[in-house]
This record gives C-alpha cells, sequence and structure tokens, in this order.
C-alpha cells in the first residue's frame, strides 16, 4: 500500500527532453476487418517513407515517445465459477492446454497477463458460495470454517497453469458477496456487511490472500466489493456505500493485511463512471489508505477516471470489467465497440483493461440457481453438449492490446480525431512501439503513422482495426 498520497505530478505529463526516434525494425500489421476476412491476421501491408516522400492521402496519425502516460499492467478477464469448470471439466485436456496457451501465451497466443477473479460464487456460479460458510442462524467469527476448497476443483489449477504459462501474469480478486452470516440478510443475496464484522472481514481477506498464496498464486490486488452501489436481487451482492467502504477500509482491511504483512494492493470502488462521487469520498477519507480506483463501464462516461485521476494523481486507475452480450448486436458493433472501449479506457490512464467470463456455454452460463436467462457471452464459448469450442469476437478484440503490449509498457502519446479514427500506443521496456489505431471511416483509407522523419503507410478497410508493432531507437544528435 501507499504510505503517502500527496498530489506530485500532472496527469498529463510534461513531455521529456525533447529526443528523435527512427524505426530500427521491419513492422508488422495485424489487421481486424468487420466482414471478418481478417481477425487480427497478420498482413504485409505496411510501407515506410522518409519525411517527404510518403503520400499524403489518409489520416494522419502522430506518436510522440517524449510523451509518457501511465505503466501498463495488461488486459485480460475472469475465471468465474462458470468459466473455470466449462474449461476444466467438460473441455477435452487437449482443447484446454490449447486454449490456455492461445489465451497466455505471448508467442502462440495473445499473452493476456491480468486476470480479476471473484472471491467466492458471482453470477456466474454452479451454484451459491463463499469460504465461510455456516448454517443459517450460525455464525464462525474465529473463522474456524474458512476454506478454498471450492477454488481447488476448477479455479486454481487454471490460475496455476496460467501462470505457467505466464509468469508474469498478475491477479486481482473481488467479492460479490460476504459470507451470509456476516450480512444484515444472513444471506449472501442482498443486504449490508454489520460494522460488528468489519475486523472479522478483513481477516477473511486476509486469510483468502494467504491460502492462495500457499497454493503459488499472488494476488496483486483486491477490491471491498464487487459494483458496490448494486445490490442484485437474484444472484451474490452486498450494498456498500462510500462512508461503509471507507470504515471497512480503515476498520477491518488495512488492521488486517498489517497484522499478516500483506502488501497487496486495495483499489476502491469497482463500479461505474457515472458515480466518480463515490470513489472521490473515499480518496478524500483516507488516501494513504489505499492505491487506486477500479471502473466498470455500465454508465457514465470513460473521462470519469481521468477527471479522479486529475484530483488524485497518485493513485492509479483500473478498468476491470466490460462484459460482452446480445444487447450489442455481433459482430461489427460488438468488436467495434470494444475496440473504441479499450482505446477509451487506456487513454484515461488506466494500467489494464479487462473484460468478464473466460468462457461461458451455449446458453451464456451455468448461471446460479433462480437468476433466469443470461444474455453475457464469454470470450469463447464451450458447448456442454458437444465440446465444442469457439473462439469470440472478445478474444480478437483483446488480442489487438494484449499480444504485443509487454508488462511494464508505458504509454505514450498517439493522436485521434473523434469520430474520424482514434488509437492508443505503448512502449514497451526492449523499445518496440505496440500501437491500435481504428479507422472509423465507411471509408477504406491509407493510416499515416508519423514518427520524426519517417511515415508508415497501411492501407485500412472501413472501421478496421490494426496493431502495428516495431522497435525504435533514440537518434544520435
Amino acid at each position: 500500500m501507499l504510505v503517502a498520497c500527496y498530489p506530485s505530478i500532472p496527469v498529463d505529463p510534461q513531455p521529456d527532453p525533447e529526443k528523435r526516434f527512427e524505426i530500427t525494425s521491419p513492422v508488422e500489421v495485424y489487421l481486424s476487418t468487420v466482414d471478418q476476412t481478417h481477425l487480427f491476421t497478420k498482413v504485409e501491408d505496411a510501407s515506410v517513407f522518409t519525411k517527404g516522400q510518403a503520400p499524403t492521402s489518409g489520416f494522419d496519425v502522430r506518436i510522440n515517445p517524449n510523451i509518457k502516460y501511465q505503466t501498463i499492467v495488461g488486459s485480460g478477464a475472469s475465471f468465474t465459477d462458470s468459466s473455470a469448470f466449462l474449461i476444466n471439466q467438460v473441455l477435452s485436456n487437449e482443447d484446454r492446454d490449447q486454449l490456455m496457451i492461445k489465451l497466455f501465451d505471448r508467442e502462440e497466443g495473445i499473452g493476456l497477463s491480468f486476470i480479476r477473479q471473484p472471491m467466492g460464487a458471482s453470477d456466474f456460479a454452479r451454484d451459491f458460495y463463499t469460504y465461510n460458510d455456516v448454517p443459517k442462524g450460525q455464525t464462525d467469527e474465529t473463522l474456524q470454517y474458512f476454506s478454498i476448497d471450492h477454488d481447488r476443483v476448477d479455479i486454481i489449477p487454471l490460475l496455476q497453469q496460467a501462470l505457467r504459462i505466464n509468469p508474469d501474469l498478475k491477479i486481482m480478486a473481488s467479492p460479490w458477496s460476504a459470507p451470509g452470516w456476516m450480512k444484515t440478510t444472513d444471506s449472501t443475496v442482498g443486504g449490508q456487511l454489520k460494522p460488528q464484522y468489519y475486523p472479522v472481514y478483513g481477516e477473511y481477506f486476509a486469510k483468502f490472500i494467504q491460502a492462495y498464496k500457499d497454493e503459488g498464486i499472488d494476488i496483486y490486488a483486491i477490491t471491498p466489493q464487487n459494483e458496490p452501489l448494486y445490490v442484485p436481487v437474484h444472484y451474490p451482492g452486498l450494498g456498500m456505500n462510500a462512508q461503509q467502504q471507507t470504515n471497512f477500509i480503515k476498520n477491518g482491511l488495512v488492521p488486517a493485511f498489517q497484522k499478516a504483512n500483506i502488501d497487496t494492493k486495495i483499489l476502491v470502488y469497482d463500479h461505474n463512471w457515472d458515480r466518480k462521487d463515490y470513489p472521490l469520498d473515499i480518496l478524500k477519507n483516507i488516501p494513504d489508505l489505499v492505491d487506486g480506483v477500479a471502473w466498470h463501464v455500465y454508465g457514465g462516461q470513460v473521462t470519469a477516471m481521468s477527471e479522479v485521476k486529475r484530483e488524485f494523481p497518485d493513485h492509479d486507475v483500473y478498468f476491470t470489467e466490460a462484459s460482452g452480450g446480445e444487447w450489442v448486436p455481433p459482430f461489427e458493433q460488438a468488436f467495434l465497440g470494444e475496440i473504441k472501449t479499450g482505446i477509451d479506457v487506456f487513454r484515461n490512464h488506466s494500467k489494464t483493461y479487462v473484460l468478464w467470463n473466460f468462457a461461458l456455454d451455449e446458453n451464456n452460463g451455468p448461471v446460479v440457481p433462480g437468476f433466469g436467462r443470461s444474455t453475457v457471452r464469454g470470450m469463447v464459448t464451450v458447448n456442454q453438449q458437444t465440446g465444442e469450442l469457439t473462439y469470440n469476437l472478445d478474444y480478437y478484440a483483446l488480442a489487438h492490446f494484449s499480444k504485443f503490449t509487454q508488462p511494464n509498457a508505458i504509454r505514450i502519446d498517439s493522436t485521434k480525431a473523434e469520430g474520424n479514427y482514434t488509437s492508443v500506443a505503448f512502449l514497451n521496456p526492449d523499445q518496440t512501439v505496440n500501437l491500435v489505431v481504428y479507422n472509423m471511416s465507411n471509408q477504406s483509407r491509407n493510416a499515416l503513422i508519423h514518427l520524426d522523419d519517417q511515415t508508415i503507410v497501411i492501407p485500412m478497410a472501413a472501421k478496421a482495426v490494426a496493431t502495428v508493432t516495431f522497435k525504435i531507437q533514440e537518434k544520435p544528435e
């Protein structure tokens, strides 16, 4: 956790002393088109020109490595109980292993490097559970019956496999509900956390982190509550206003972490862009106890993340959930929506871009009993009847951001023109650039990508998305 959190750096950084750069490697382009003839497909379409010799017809994207923003942690999704069951038990061993490589391996897959794990059941679970369930009417204030045995069946083996494939993987965790006996409803559904249980619930988090560490899984960050301003009536949830979250962090979570020598990051809020007052209230009250803010896509404007960052520049921004689903028609609208969201969240200082379920079945489930019909789409679909595995548009959308963005990459400046095109660029530790550019026009045209005295020209179909990667070096003076 942070030890001091007073504003010290501007959100919009000043450029480094002006350095000039040049491209020192072949330019690789991976293209997706809305007719699906290309789905993150490598194409040999890039030409590099010196200044003055390049075509002038097209849209201009300017990259400036002298202007640096946030360090990137990664992109990914969640092994919900449902996802983990489908991947670990329904898929054949061969298909499971191939899927895991295609998700997490940087050479043979798309190199996902961030996972957000539910702590207990979410809506996408086969049943209701936490790590400390006791019969209704009973309590367990010593956490004698705490156990992560549920996760040892499917979730933990998959996390361990993912870490073997990508040791740079970071894992955060968020509960949908505290154990029912700690709540006003004595149920994982509805209700609020009783203040008398703040200390023991803090210990519950600490036990979870320690138990996972014993399995070789470090928990990088937690949030106190998933979507604390929404209390569902048919799946696990818990209402927690900003004052309650502040009190729980101060009187439960932080003391438990300090007692157990846990340095897992604490991120507040974990809900939509439309209530920036919530994280602001917490940051104003306990800035030195928390590390950042987690955000979801389902309301408000993405600029809320930058507005909070501007007031608290020493606190990091994490974008932690954007689910795909039937409410946005595939392919074109849904795919381009996820591309635009990814670009926008990174341009608004997020260190992560996280979707929701890694896998769901042919009925968009499984879901908890009583949930009803799900309209959510996973990154992949696993058919429970046939065992067939299908890669969905969400997989290819995340590929554009993840495959060539290394851990500890830094976002660098790149231009956009609203309604015309948009882009986001990253500079990796090995000095390769990963640029994601989206031609928002209904017309095919060239992307003219300018880096000092050089211009990369890439023909792009209408509504096409390209990942462009190349190595640069500083020009000698």
